[in-house]
């Protein structure tokens, strides 16, 4: 029996998916009206309308019944919200559970990534993997192909989710480099809201190029300053996934740089999504995290200006492209 908590966009595909690849899946979501409304129409009419859900995926909001029998528990919440969530979930969560966090983003008070809060809320009885990469949720529902990573210290947890979660449109590859592969997942949404500035701002497509490749410079210093492989940022879940993220129309962080380009503020972009643009919690975040290490992080910088309403968006692409000019590869 597989759990997944969480019923946004990602978790409903990645419910539905599993579903298909032969398993018995318990859906849970926090909003018991939504639940609801799911077992009636046996579809999530609020993220993935167009997508009708198999006999064996079951709903329900309490995650007593979810965890009761699962020994592989995905946790798809925002990561804002995944401490609270697993912390309600910690006493019915069964012993050598393999739990694995698709979520993307850091918290914001102590940086911890998805993987740290679940190891400090669900403790050592639980073994601990992360799924990250370019994956849009509807495409993967509508089983177009899609190509993402596991990371776990336990090869194990490798084998086993790659084992369970693979489709002819679906395909894992392994890594045991959990840090790489969970800041790489967190940073990219943070460019993707400068790459929505500069194509909201009509700046062309050599100023997307530029973005996405200091973007992706800046992503794999702080992931090797935190301990990661310069490898994996070159992989799915750093390279794969930010240019999916900087360019796809359906990327929520790209789509808030956009429209602050346009001129509507934070507030009123923010409150006209459905899903959360984690771009915009994690960019402080990021930028706290590269204090620590002395990590200099000048797109995210900018962005965070922008956020908080101190510069407009040409001025904060402007002050990018007049910083002192050095090598490439310093």
């Amino acid at each position: 029996m597989i759990a997944v908590l969480g019923a946004g966009g990602w978790g409903t595909a990645l419910s539905v998916h599993l579903v298909r690849t032969g398993h018995d899946v318990w859906l849970w979501g926090r909003d018991a009206a939504l639940v609801d409304d799911m077992r009636a129409r046996r579809a999530n009419a609020v993220y993935l309308a167009d997508v009708t859900f198999p006999t064996r995926l079951m709903v329900t909001a309490s995650l007593a019944e979810a965890l009761a029998t699962a020994d592989v528990i995905v946790v798809a919440v925002p990561s804002h919200g995944m401490r609270d969530v697993l912390r309600r979930a910690a006493p019915h969560v069964r012993r050598s559970a393999i739990v694995v966090s698709a979520a993307k983003g850091l918290e914001r008070d102590t940086l911890f990534r998805p993987s740290e809060i679940v190891d400090q809320e669900l403790g050592a009885d639980v073994r601990i993997g992360a799924l990250s990469g370019p994956s849009f949720a509807s495409e993967m529902a509508r089983e177009l192909p899609t190509a993402v990573c596991i990371a776990s210290l336990d090869p194990g947890v490798v084998d086993r989710v790659q084992e369970d979660f693979r489709a002819p449109y679906f395909r894992l590859y392994g890594s045991h480099d959990v840090v790489g592969v969970e800041v790489g997942g967190a940073l990219k949404n943070v460019i993707a809201i400068a790459a929505g500035l500069a194509e909201g701002l009509g700046l062309g497509h050599n100023a997307q190029a530029g973005l996405i490749t200091r973007g992706l410079a800046e992503i794999t210093r702080l992931a090797c300053a935190a301990g990661a492989q310069r490898e994996t940022l070159a992989g799915l879940a750093g390279l794969g996934d930010l240019v999916l993220t900087c360019t796809g129309a359906l990327s929520r962080n790209r789509h808030v740089g956009l429209e602050l380009a346009r001129g509507r503020s934070l507030p009123d972009v923010l409150a006209s999504m459905k899903m959360v643009a984690e771009g915009v919690r994690t960019t402080d975040a990021a930028l706290a995290l590269a204090g620590r290490y002395g990590v200099e992080m000048p797109i995210a910088a900018q962005v965070a200006e922008l956020l908080a309403g101190r510069k407009d968006a040409r001025t904060a692409l402007y002050d990018l492209m007049v910083r002192p000019q050095k090598a490439e590869l310093s």
